[in-house]
């Protein structure tokens, strides 16, 4: 009797480590094992871009609002912080699970991974995407040719079958990554207004009787293509953000490749900085000097935006500069890359657990 209740257990310990292999439910759980260190953290930035006010930046240069908006949006939202906090906290988490590592900071002090790329379980992640044109004139409401050239410029730049990948350095290279994210465009919604300009305080976001026109925002990616004004191209909400603004806001004359895209932003990737953003990607060069960083290791650190189409290599903070990742602001026809860090690091969001999880099916 003793003999077959010693192997009733053993058997037990067989399947119950088979199960838990298998399951997608074992990353998470591990994550909740592994201690990472959460000292670095920040939401608040510094507003660099707009100390810098030398020939070809201001408004002539690349001008994304995010972290403006973002230090808004914790002003007003006492809870954002800590949710933002959370989020960071399970990233870290699940990468340092993956890597089997007990801290998930990645190395010189930031949170999201490095050259050497951690798998997944995930698969190809596919994003419905709805569009929503608000047009005050005919040359705003875009046509269906600009919204699909946006599209596949989405697709190309996620999975590093753009054409302008060949030219990353080879300092860089190594590190060139493909996300695996796939986008579809699920439908487009048209609505004329009166409103001449909207600024980046989310009212394209809401209708006339004040709703929000937001929709499913767990399950899709709503992008709203309105003129912002300002010289600003767009901005975007980070996860953690209110459900009823959730997604990305895009000028017309820079979404997309075709029709009233305007150079030297007419390239689409004004939209894929902005979705690197809704994905939990900060901009290249932390939003602040050579102490702060954007969590990424295999990303250099620097202490300002780049613009315009600068020199090889261009060097901050006794450092090159990746200059051509997508997370810094120079023109579209010179970024055109994403790292194996920020990959993992959007990756980590539709995990078990994540903040974008409900999007999997």
């Amino acid at each position: 009797m003793k003999k077959t209740i010693l192997t009733l257990s053993a058997m037990a310990v067989v399947l119950y480590s088979c199960e838990k292999e298998q399951s997608p439910e074992s990353d998470v759980l591990a994550t909740q094992e592994v201690q990472v260190d959460m000292s670095d953290f920040f939401v608040y930035t510094d507003d660099v871009e707009s100390e810098d006010t030398s020939a070809g930046k201001g408004n002539a240069g690349k001008n994304c609002s995010t972290m403006k908006v973002l230090n808004q949006k914790l002003k007003s939202n006492p809870g954002l912080e800590q949710k933002m906090y959370n989020i960071e906290k399970h990233t870290r988490q699940y990468l340092a699970a993956k890597k089997g590592k007990g801290n998930g900071n990645g190395g010189g002090g930031n949170g999201g991974g490095g050259d050497t790329p951690v798998e997944d379980n995930l698969g190809t992640i596919t994003i419905p995407v709805i569009v929503h044109v608000l047009y005050n004139n005919a040359s705003q409401n875009i046509s269906d040719a600009q919204i699909a050239s946006q599209i596949a410029v989405l697709n190309d730049d996620f999975n590093a079958t753009n054409n302008d990948i060949n030219q990353v350095p080879s300092l860089f290279s190594p590190v060139v990554a493909d996300s695996d994210i796939q986008f579809t465009l699920d439908q487009v919604i048209r609505k004329q207004t009166s409103q001449t300009s909207f600024g980046t305080g989310d009212a394209i976001k809401f209708d006339a009787q004040g709703g929000s026109n937001v929709v499913t925002p767990s399950t899709h990616l709503n992008i709203w293509v309105g003129n912002i004004g300002g010289g600003i191209l767009g901005y975007a909400q980070f996860p953690g953000g209110s459900s009823s603004t959730d997604g990305v806001v895009v000028s017309p004359q820079y979404f997309g490749t075709t029709g009233t895209a305007t150079a030297p932003f007419d390239g689409g990737r004004t939209t894929t900085h902005e979705v690197g953003h809704w994905l939990n990607l900060r901009h290249i060069w932390g939003d602040g000097r050579c102490n702060r960083d954007d969590f990424v290791s295999d990303t250099p650190t620097s202490d300002r935006p780049n613009y315009g189409c600068p020199n090889f290599p261009t060097t901050h903070c006794r450092t090159t500069d990746m200059t051509m990742n997508y997370m810094d602001y120079v023109d579209d026809e010179c970024m055109y890359m994403f790292s194996n860090g920020q990959k993992e690091r959007m990756r980590a969001l539709f995990a078990a657990g994540g903040a974008r999880e409900a999007m999997l099916p």
